[in-house]
């Protein structure tokens, strides 16, 4: 068992145990017949009540521990379910092709969209070819050329976000890592079609802002939205990364502080367990989230979509001081 799938079971140690027993139970009242239907059922409803209470009061490490899971479905799980007919696009067209960051066009509600997202691995060799969903600069850039070609044809599009943050290492900052986001981050306030971005994972960082500019911001309920990790912020304040629970804290990284905070617009509901728990069902709630959303926005002009977004972002974080 690996030690990311330990950190989930950890809060999940009464549910596991209390299934494993009912399996049991179940398995010799089907062997020996026995009339125990009804309280079997009762159990079972008894632990849904159970795993709905602990996944309400998840604290925000728990909650960052729950979505860096290798079972949760990633960009491309969501993309199999979410668009019809849809196809990758590969390349930035300057030498590049970042495996962490997909892109690709495909129809939602028989829309033709533009689709980009960071991409996780499912295991030790996929991260690695995934470069753990940290994007390089090629990959920013792959990302701006799909988003140019969608505002070039009236293509709404759709981002995934799901980083622990871009790739941050010396070759990285020689091909312009800051540069590439701080371009995405100009040139999407400027697009005249519909953005929508979705955080559906951990949202970390600028890798996660250099896709994360948006006409509207949704986030899938127990995912997680920060300035930087809450190991990295406790060893930057407090030069000890164990005091990671204080920070994430203090770090408001949920998607019900944020919503409080205005800084997402929606949250999509989870199935009880986690999107990994049911992965179809999880992306049905986001699709039906982002037909709505999607509807609203296609019924505004392109000045209408650029003035709002702009003033959208320029109104997170102002708040309002009294002299007493």
């Amino acid at each position: 068992m690996s030690e990311r799938q330990g950190l989930l079971l950890s809060f999940l140690k009464p549910v596991s145990e209390l299934e494993s027993r009912i399996q049991d139970l179940s398995y010799l009242i089907n062997n020996n017949k026995l009339s125990l239907v009804n309280e079997l059922n009762t159990l079972k409803y008894q632990i849904h009540i159970l795993k709905k209470e602990i996944f309400i009061s998840l604290t925000p490490l728990q909650r960052l521990h729950l979505v860096r899971q290798a079972e949760r479905p990633t960009t491309l799980d969501y993309v199999s379910y979410l668009l019809d007919d849809w196809v990758e696009l590969h390349g930035d067209r300057g030498g590049a092709d970042d495996s962490a960051l997909v892109g690709g066009l495909g129809l939602l509600n028989n829309i033709t969209v533009v689709f980009i997202g960071h991409q996780r691995g499912k295991d030790t060799k996929d991260n690695v070819h995934r470069n753990f969903g940290m994007p390089s600069p090629g990959g920013y850039r792959k990302a701006l050329r799909l988003m140019e070609h969608a505002n070039r044809f009236n293509f709404p599009i759709l981002t995934f976000i799901d980083t622990p943050g871009a790739w941050a290492g010396i070759e990285a900052e020689k091909l312009g890592q800051g540069e590439a986001i701080a371009v995405n981050l100009r040139d999407m306030f400027s697009f005249n079609v519909p953005i929508i971005c979705t955080v559906i994972g951990e949202g970390g960082s600028g890798g996660a802002l250099g896709i994360g500019i948006g006409d509207k911001i949704l986030m899938l309920e127990h995912a997680v939205y920060t300035v930087a990790t809450p190991e990295a912020c406790a060893a930057i304040l407090w030069k000890d990364s164990k005091l990671s629970l204080e920070a994430a804290e203090a770090l408001k990284i949920t998607s019900m502080d944020l919503k409080i905070l205005g800084i997402i617009d929606n949250i999509v509901e989870e199935p009880i367990g986690g999107s990994q728990a049911n992965p179809e069902q999880a992306a049905m709630n986001l699709k039906s989230a982002l037909i709505i959303q999607l509807d609203y926005l296609m019924s505004l002009s392109s000045s209408d979509l650029r003035n709002s977004r702009y003033m959208k972002f320029r109104s997170i974080g102002t708040f309002y001081e009294e002299t007493i």
